[in-house]
């Protein structure tokens, strides 16, 4: 597996941004309730997507030195007009294309994630936008009644993307030390929970000695079931379960 070049990341982003304005463009009641995220409305969730590229597209910015999220200052407030939210969101996502489109992918940039593997840079701030903008495009489609499975490049991406920003960390595993692998079709990861926290790596999709546990699904199932957008029977499991429900249990650092 090849991790995604930063032109294609930005291709992506545009392209799911797209997606969520076609969902928000065809709803019949932009109050209607999120059901998977069920304290927002469909107007909730576009003021989240605009007002969050707004503030990343201000972050990436910033520069290296930034100590947190930036306040996009001279954002345009979120109108109520249909046709206008659909053009305040594309200038929200073209904010954040723009600012990515103009740094060296491997300058440093500020991150939520502090103890992980994933690194403080735009290119991996660029990634993650992927996968956020493209689950909450999930969430649109999906209170409109016509959910679609995450494409296929923006899935694979999407499983890598989540074990080694949100999973993988220093923390000490509380329990017994296990395994657990991850199979797509040829693609795999290993993660290794122990005393000194969690460690992923890509791993043979055949070669599965050791391992507690092995959970298989499609791409698309495995990123949704990783922000809870899909139930955990979308994967087919092998071995002992509880490590699964030990993992989703675990809050690092509590």
């Amino acid at each position: 597996m090849t991790t995604l070049e930063f032109p294609d990341l930005l291709r992506l982003i545009d392209e799911r941004s797209q997606a969520f304005r076609a969902a928000i463009a065809a709803a019949p009641d932009l109050d209607a309730q999120v059901p998977t995220c069920p304290d927002w409305t469909l107007r909730d969730l576009a003021r989240h997507i605009g007002m969050g590229r707004f503030a990343w597209g201000a972050t990436v910015a910033a520069g290296p030195d930034a100590t947190g999220k930036a306040t996009p200052e001279g954002a345009p407030e979120m109108p109520q007009d249909r046709d206008e939210l659909v053009a305040w969101l594309a200038a929200a996502s073209q904010s954040l294309l723009d600012a990515l489109a103009d740094v060296d992918p491997d300058r440093r940039c500020w991150a939520p994630w502090t103890d992980s593997q994933s690194p403080s840079t735009c290119r991996a701030v660029a990634r993650h936008q992927v996968q956020e903008i493209a689950v909450h495009t999930y969430d649109a489609q999906l209170t409109i009644g016509a959910p679609e499975p995450l494409p296929d490049d923006v899935a694979l991406d999407g499983v890598d993307e989540f074990l080694v920003t949100c999973v993988a960390t220093t923390f000490p595993w509380p329990h017994e030390p296990a395994v657990l692998d991850y199979v797509v079709g040829d693609h795999a990861w290993r993660m290794q929970f122990d005393g000194e926290g969690a460690a992923i790596e890509r791993w043979p999709s055949d070669e599965h000695a050791g391992a507690d546990l092995v959970g298989r699904a499609s791409a698309s199932d495995l990123v949704l079931s990783f922000y809870a957008r899909v139930p955990i029977d979308r994967l087919t499991l092998e071995g002992d379960a509880a490590v699964l429900d030990r993992l989703i249990a675990w809050d690092p650092g509590a």
